[in-house]
This record gives C-alpha cells, structure tokens and sequence, in this order.
C-alpha cells in the first residue's frame, strides 16, 4: 500500500494478494489490512484466467452465506449456480448473478458438464456486498441479469457497462439495498474517462492493461482508492480493463469469518453452529457435497 500526497486523487493503492482455492488462483484484494471495505464492498476476489483440460473444472461444492450479496461477473468462459432456494442459473461474460444471503443461504458454483467434457477458460470476479444492519436478515434472493440488459454508456475509445447500482446517470436491474457503484470499464489505447464524486466511496481496479490516474500510473491487479470527492480522470496508455466500485459507507462495524459476514459476532457464531449441525437448507441438484466448516 502505497499513500498519496495529502490533497491528492488517489488516497493508497492495495495490490491484491494471490490464494489457491483448489486449484486455480485468484487475487484477492479486499478485505485487505490496510483497508476492510470501499463502500459496501467487503470481499473483491479476481480469479484467472485459468484454462481447464478436458475434463476438468471448477468445483465450488455447496456452502453457506448470511448477513451478504454476492455479485458474480465473468470475463470469459461459464459457472453454473445453484442454490438453496432452487435456482440453477449458468452465467456467461457480461452477465450479472446477485444472490442475497441475508439471513441464510447455500450455493454451488460448478463448470457444467458439457464444458467440462471439452474443457476451457473460466476469468472473473465475485464480490461480497455487505448489507445496511437493517437488511442483514432479509430473506434470501437470487437474481440474474444478462448481458443486454446491463446499461452500457458509449464515449469515445470507452464503453462503460453498470452492472449494480447506479453511475453516468444510469442504473443496473441488480436490486442493490444501499447506493452502490459497480462499473466495468472498456478502454482503447489512448481514451479516457472521467469518474466524478457522485458516491461518498470510490475505487478504481485494473484487471488489463496500463493506466494512468491523474498522471499516477497503475498497474493490472492493483486497486487505487479514490479521495472522497475528487474527480479523477482514468487515461488508458495500452488497451484496459477497468472494474470501478464503491458507493455510501454502511455504519457500524462488519465482522468477517468463513462465508459470514454480520455486524453480530454471536450472529457468525449461530451461523456456524448452524452449518456445523446442518440446519442450513440444502441445495437441490447438487446436496451429495458440502464444503465443511473450517476445522471440522
């Protein structure tokens, strides 16, 4: 982590951390040390590209989730959700999945068989969207958008699709329940984009490519927080892909552990007891696996 001159746009930049979850990477920035969320960002997990053989794929077994939405969006290849409440939903590049735990929920992601016979590539990200404490036990949901009905906004050598909440004067179909940003940014070598003020948390995210903010160059797999009411200006030098997140801080203290996420940490503490003792629901199609609680 870095610090910019006091005044400055950018406020640090967090480089993401590399985990192995079974098989393939992913870049994990959030939550990091220095900087827990930006927004109501909590979790900011960027995975490939890996390339499967014949054969091979993900296979994410069932598990649980509370007090969280999760936002799934691919780059390229496909993941077949499924969870507790019946949904079985495959999601291809540019479409959205928004699954909201609230107070419980167990989902799969898994490479569909047909894929896996004949192999590919699977690049992304999946966020975790902490929830205002007033939300936090709503019942669950689950919600796909495709790539068409994303707003796209159109600038020169920039194409800028909204995939939750609300920028450029647009707002995504994702039933967000706190003002949220959440952009991916097309950028051809030499263009550039403005992001203004309009949300109190900001962050700027470089899947590809090479940019500069305000002069400050950025690299692939570092996140640059943005201060609060500066207007930045991103400027592509190579061809880049840009992620933008952020939106209105949520009050109070949010507690991490596993899959949960809760302002309560005896809430994180019934929660375990409950995936311990089964007492979650249990995902139709796919209830033969489970992915036990750390240290059972």
């Amino acid at each position: 982590m870095s610090d910019a001159a006091a005044g400055g746009v950018i406020a640090a930049q967090l480089a993401g951390r590399t985990r192995d979850l079974g098989g393939f990477e992913v870049r994990r920035v959030l939550p990091a040390h220095e900087r827990q969320r930006v927004g109501p960002f909590i979790f900011f997990d960027h995975f490939g590209p890996v390339a499967f053989g014949p054969g091979q794929g993900m296979d994410v077994r069932p598990h649980p989730h509370i007090g969280l939405a999760t936002v799934t969006y691919l780059f390229e290849g496909e993941i077949v959700h499924r969870d507790s409440l019946g949904s079985h939903q495959p999601i291809r590049p540019g479409d959205v999945n928004w699954m909201v735990a609230g107070q419980g929920i167990v989902h799969s992601e898994r490479t569909s068989a047909d894929v896996r016979a004949r192999g590919g590539g699977v690049h992304g990200l999946q966020c975790w969207v902490a929830l205002p404490t007033d939300a936090e036990e709503v019942a669950p949901r689950f919600e796909h958008h495709d790539q068409a009905s994303l707003p796209v906004v159109r600038r020169p050598g920039a194409t800028l699709r909204i995939i939750a909440g609300s920028a450029y004067g647009h707002t995504a179909p994702a039933g967000v329940l706190s003002p949220t940003l959440y952009v991916d940014v097309e950028l051809a070598a030499g263009a550039s984009v403005p992001v203004d003020g309009e949300h109190e948390e900001r962050a700027v995210y470089v899947v590809s490519g090479t940019v500069r903010c305000d002069e400050q160059p950025l690299s692939p797999g570092v996140m640059a927080l943005l201060n609060p009411g500066a207007v930045a200006t991103l400027a592509a030098e190579t061809p880049a892909r840009l992620m933008l997140i952020g939106g209105a801080a949520l009050a109070g203290a949010r507690h991490i552990e596993w899959n949960f996420v809760s302002s309560s940490r005896e809430r994180i503490e019934r929660a375990k007891a409950d995936w311990r003792e089964r007492r979650f629901p249990t995902v139709p199609g796919d209830d033969k696996e489970r992915i036990p609680l750390p240290g059972e």
